[in-house]
């Protein structure tokens, strides 16, 4: 069982991979992967049909939290973007060259991503990366520098990744130390790329996009509506994170009450000025660009994953690693590493149950298990690789996935000229982890 889901796994992943060379949407081989995955689970496993269908309900939920997050964040963003807000901003981004325009974008992901999410960041970057860059392949290069950016920026913050609130939750990392420990390694990890990328380049001015007539006519009958709703948007985003820290409830949910605050607020808006509904500023209007085929591709892969994490294939992946390689750096880069494929969310829930059993931690000798202690040098590692290993391939992280949905970048154009210089950054990462540890002891 476990041999055939493996093999229908790599070959769906390689034909998603493959989606722009045979012309057939990634997220139709996404479902088809799943729902085969899942079948073979359901005739093999020996479970009884009411186990098998907890279990699918179970991984579903789980699923059903990011989908709900992303399709939440995605319309907000619509909604500031169809008023002019991001107009608004890019109106007002005043830089000598493109060069310069990477680095603040890159800045700017990188510190929104830590108080936001790398997901709901790297949406906002790239419609705003539309509004300021004609050239499509400009625009790829940009954005997938935000892509690592915005990895980079949630790994050192307890709520900027899914991941890292794992850990934080589970009393793994502590927030002060988590920010001590990861803000260098991390800023050095996007760094190291944008150097690079920065020298790729073209010389010349900054072409922006005409504006959509939509947003031209709304803009230009409501002025004073751009910056009002972008504030209204950020606030509402911004919420989230602490909407969750104050209830514990999951994000998803405080996602949908800022969706539901913007809604009211929109048409509070629309029939008080008496907006032209052929405007579209409503947001049943709004929502219906949302990118249905990436919410549908993120559906088919977290669910793929997920199968494979409930016949415990990533469980045993990582036990493996821990018995076999027992070195800190060289299980954390590997996990890192195996994040760019598989979602990092069953690798980092696999270690935290795998190096919090006390018949595991009390098998190994007392300089050893000193690294799985609160605050350790193994979970502040585990917290950067499994956040910026992600950007290593463009579909291993939500950030990445996002960034090709909206602009349809392709699987191996990022391989070839995104993943190496992703990776000098992860590396440089590590190794200024490493100087740190060393030196100073974090």
């Amino acid at each position: 069982m476990i041999t055939a889901m493996i093999a229908i796994f790599v070959a769906g992943y390689v034909l998603i991979a493959c989606e722009h060379p045979i012309k057939v949407n990634k997220a139709t081989f996404a479902l088809i992967m799943c729902a085969l995955l899942w079948t073979i689970y359901a005739m093999m496993s020996g479970d009884s049909d009411g186990e098998v269908h907890e279990h699918v309900l179970y991984q579903l939920s789980d699923t059903c939290e990011i989908l709900f997050f992303l399709i939440g964040a995605m319309t907000i963003v619509e909604i500031i973007d169809r008023y002019g807000g991001f107009n608004f901003i890019t109106d007002h981004i005043k830089v000598k060259s493109k060069v310069h325009l990477m680095w603040a974008l890159s800045a700017l992901a990188f510190f929104m991503s830590a108080v936001l999410d790398n997901m709901t960041t790297t949406i906002i970057m790239v419609m705003m990366l539309r509004r300021l860059l004609s050239d499509k392949e400009e625009r790829w290069l940009f954005a997938g520098v935000i892509v690592l950016a915005a990895n980079s920026g949630g790994a050192w913050s307890p709520i900027g990744d899914v991941t890292t609130i794992m850990l934080w939750m589970a009393n793994k990392v502590t927030t002060l130390k988590l920010i001590t420990a990861l803000i260098v390694p991390c800023i050095v990890s996007v760094v190291v790329p944008v150097l690079i990328a920065s020298r790729w380049v073209k010389e010349g001015d900054i072409m922006t996009v005409e504006h959509r007539e939509d947003t031209n006519r709304l803009a230009a009958e409501h002025p004073h509506l751009s910056r009002w709703i972008l504030v209204s948007g950020v606030i509402c985003l911004v919420f989230v994170p602490i909407f969750k820290t104050i209830t514990g409830l999951p994000p998803f949910m405080g996602m949908l009450f800022s969706l539901g605050v913007m809604w009211l607020l929109t048409e509070i808006v629309i029939k008080y000025l008496k907006i032209d509904k052929k405007l579209g500023g409503r947001v049943s209007q709004c929502i219906r660009n949302i990118d249905m085929t990436t919410i549908m591709f993120f559906l088919g892969i977290l669910m793929s994953v997920s199968a494979l994490s409930q016949v415990g294939i990533l469980s045993d992946v990582a036990r493996m690693m821990n018995e076999s390689i027992h070195e800190p750096y060289i299980i954390t880069s590997s996990i890192g590493i195996l994040s760019s494929v598989v979602d990092n969310v069953p690798l980092v829930s696999a270690c935290i149950k795998m190096f919090s059993d006390p018949v595991t931690i009390n098998a190994m000798d007392a300089s050893y298990a000193l690294f799985f202690t609160e605050d350790g040098l193994f979970w502040h590692l585990l917290t950067f690789t499994a956040g910026v290993g992600g950007s290593l391939l463009i579909i291993g992280s939500a950030a990445g996935v996002v960034a090709m949905g909206i602009e349809k970048i392709e699987f191996f154009w990022y391989l070839r000229r995104i993943s190496f210089i992703a990776l000098l950054g992860y590396l440089a990462g590590i190794a200024t982890i490493w100087v740190e540890h060393v030196t100073i002891g974090i």
